[in-house]
């Protein structure tokens, strides 16, 4: 018998899979459920008793003890609450059970978690949904083995209060919408249309000694304050660089927990930036993709942990260098195997490639500002537009080969030619020559087209894709619903199809650019094109309430008014809390931790003055002069920021919450947060490390 390798030994070991359920399911049992799970249709709570019972035994042979509907709330987080199976019997013992009805629903509390005011605190019932198209796994802690069943969650009367179910409302609403489409080339086979998602996941690693030691670390997830060491990412020297034994030792732990989960982690990898790495996986559907990045990153910091390292997965840990990103790679899939997004050999007389490519490029120009809110967070708008990362501008790299094709027919109404990409000759012999691609990348484009698939790359590392995704999956399906409408009425569908290509590359050709995303030059092109520049998530969240968004999303069934109108609370709180927590932070650190201690460095440095003019009163005292003098400037120009920072944040605190509050945390609070954090990464470039209270970039970024 062959061998089988490490993956193949561990892979899915923790899943409730299909391979498991064919085996453990009465087969009618089985016919059923997986009919329901690829055909998008209603489940039949008939069979929940029996994928109830194999569930629990599967899970009991595997040591577990307790069982939890595992959700996704508003707080970007998982959650879930534990319950045993054990059951009493009449005799004084126990049983072990599990019920279809306890498989299907749970009952949190609706009312503990955001809800953007559709829920009072005395409004408590909410319901978790047992989604049966995400399989079930096995949790393993320091509390034992806990079955974990991936469930919606919603409200008492109706409404989502998590990421999941929007998801799942768009992930239908694409599919209806394609397979109409599909239809008018004539694929009578397609049933349905996926959404395949690969969403690369960007952290940092940092000693977790060290770590403890930064207050700002521990309740805010990104330094607040810190001076650059001599050296950061300039060298370009980490990048795809030999990875250090500890990280390796980590990653190789790291890979063995999530192939056990079943997740496809594939390629591994140092980012840009001292201390930054990647993890990439295999595509999945958008649902289960979006289980499997939570899973990753709950995974990535449990194991790091055991390591004795801290996993980082703010946007933007370190001022000054990379931060951190979740490039999401999305494409639609027919349930016969077709990428609706892959172009072909020669992709300008593959017509139907080209009506989802144009659905695609007038979805995004059309809604920009919507998709750049759904890759908000108050730890994105520190990234977007800075190092390595695209600008808060949306717009679509297609690459030359594409390019070329969409000029052709806005140019001429007919394209006759496709780029191709010829052979690579390196000019050393022993080398092999082989076919390029028939486009460059682009790594500075927000939303670039990489082959067969769309590459949305302004999603934050610590983000749910669920978000994006959904806003994706419902802009397309709009434009998708119009295109069907109209091509549906046409009597020359042929004809019908090239005008409408032509038309909507024309009306939207705006949105695609090919150059330097980083440059000055395109933000001025950008403003004079009319795209939309929204810097922040505060200026982004009123696109959520706008009427036409609104109308749109209530047309799919995704996101209702009341649902709408929560979520664009939800973020300001969010966004108001998360500055709130890092003010404080900040007067914390600067009045317990900086302030002190640059006191204690100016005492000791005018006790060494005193002392030596004492002993040698012709001695040059300048430089220890100056340099206390120095010192006892900035000192006291970070006294005078810290009392007005003390002072804006307590002025917040008395805004109206929402919209009110927001602004004035960004507008007032955040700038007063930057005029003490600057006087303090000075100070700490003159004081002697001996006397400064916390560990530095450099002990952070190279000491791992």
């Amino acid at each position: 018998m062959e061998k089988k390798s490490v993956i193949e030994q561990v892979f899915a070991v923790d899943v409730f899979n299909d391979a498991v359920m064919r085996e453990r399911l009465p087969k009618p049992v089985y016919k059923k459920l997986k009919h329901t799970i690829e055909n998008d249709e209603d489940l039949d709570l008939e069979i929940a008793g029996a994928v109830a019972h194999a569930m629990k035994e599967w899970a009991l042979e595997k040591g577990a003890t307790h069982y939890t509907h595992w959700f996704q709330p508003m707080t970007g987080v998982t959650a879930e609450k534990h319950d045993s199976f054990i059951a009493p019997t009449d005799n004084g013992g126990v049983i072990m059970e599990f019920s279809g009805k306890e498989l299907v629903k749970g009952e949190p509390d609706a009312s503990s978690f955001p809800s953007g005011g559709i829920r009072a605190t005395f409004e408590a019932r909410g319901y978790t949904a047992w989604d049966c198209t995400s399989p079930a796994f096995l949790k393993e802690d320091a509390a034992g083995v806990t079955l974990c069943i991936p469930t919606a969650f919603c409200s008492y009367t109706g409404e989502a209060l998590d990421k999941k179910t929007p998801l799942l409302r768009s992930m239908e609403a694409i599919s209806k919408q394609a397979v109409r489409i599909l239809k008018l080339f004539g694929h009578d086979e397609v049933a349905s249309v996926s959404c395949s998602v690969g969403p690369e996941q960007e952290y940092f690693i940092v000693d977790h000694e060290k770590y403890l030691k930064r207050e700002d670390l521990i309740f805010t997830g990104r330094t607040l304050f810190g001076a650059m060491p001599p050296k950061g990412q300039e060298m370009e020297d980490h990048y795809f660089g030999a990875i250090k034994e500890r990280i390796a030792s980590y990653m190789k732990d790291l890979n063995i927990e999530l192939w056990k989960l079943g997740i496809l982690a594939k390629t591994q990898h140092n980012e840009v930036a001292p201390a930054q790495h990647e993890l990439a996986p295999i595509y999945a559907t958008a649902n289960i993709a979006t289980d499997h990045n939570q899973l990753v990153m709950e995974t990535m910091k449990k194991v790091a942990k055991r390591h004795g390292l801290e996993c980082l997965l703010h946007e933007k840990p370190f001022a000054g260098v990379n931060g951190s990103g979740k490039h999401d790679n999305w494409s639609i899939v027919t349930n016969t195997g077709k990428n609706l997004l892959d172009p072909g050999v020669t992709p300008h007389d593959n017509i139907q490639f080209l009506l989802f490519l144009s659905a695609v490029i007038k979805a995004v120009d059309d809604n920009a500002a919507l998709l750049r809110l759904s890759a908000s967070n108050p730890g994105n708008d520190h990234r977007l537009g800075a190092n390595e990362a695209p600008p808060a501008i949306i717009s679509i790299f297609l690459g030359d080969q594409l390019e070329d094709v969409v000029s052709q027919l806005i140019e001429t109404g007919e394209a006759k030619t496709s780029k191709q990409g010829g052979n690579l000759s390196t000019g050393v012999h022993t080398l092999p020559e082989f076919k390029k691609d028939a486009t460059d990348r682009n790594r500075t484009s927000p939303f670039a087209f990489t082959g067969n698939k769309f590459e949305f790359r302004m999603v934050g590392s610590s983000m749910s894709i669920a978000g994006p995704n959904m806003v994706l999956n419902t802009i397309v399906s709009n434009v998708l619903s119009d295109f069907a409408d109209e091509l549906e009425k046409a009597e020359d569908f042929d004809l019908a199809v090239h005008d409408l290509i032509k038309k909507t590359l024309t009306e939207h050709q705006r949105v695609i650019f090919n150059g330097n995303g980083y440059s000055d030059e395109w933000v001025a092109e950008a403003e004079r094109r009319g795209l939309p520049n929204m810097r922040t998530m505060v200026d982004a969240i009123p696109e959520l309430t706008k009427e036409e968004n609104v109308k749109m999303f209530e047309k799919f069934n995704v996101l209702s008014r009341v649902e709408l109108e929560s979520r664009a609370e939800i973020n300001y709180e969010i966004y108001s809390k998360t500055i709130n927590i890092e003010a404080k932070t900040m007067i914390e650190m600067a009045s317990k931790k900086y302030i002190p201690a640059v006191i204690k460095y100016t005492t000791s440095l005018a006790d060494s003055i005193n002392a030596v003019k004492s002993a040698c009163p012709e001695a040059d005292m300048s430089v220890q002069a100056g340099l206390l003098k120095e010192c006892s400037s900035l000192l006291a120009q970070a006294k005078a920021a810290l009392e007005n920072l003390k002072k804006v944040t307590k002025e917040a605190a008395g805004k109206a919450e929402g919209q009110e509050m927001a602004v004035f945390f960004k507008d007032v609070v955040f700038t007063a947060m930057n005029e003490l954090r600057t006087p303090v990464d000075q100070l700490e470039m003159l004081v002697d490390k001996e006397f400064w209270p916390v560990p530095s970039y450099g002990d952070l970024l190279f000491e791992v």
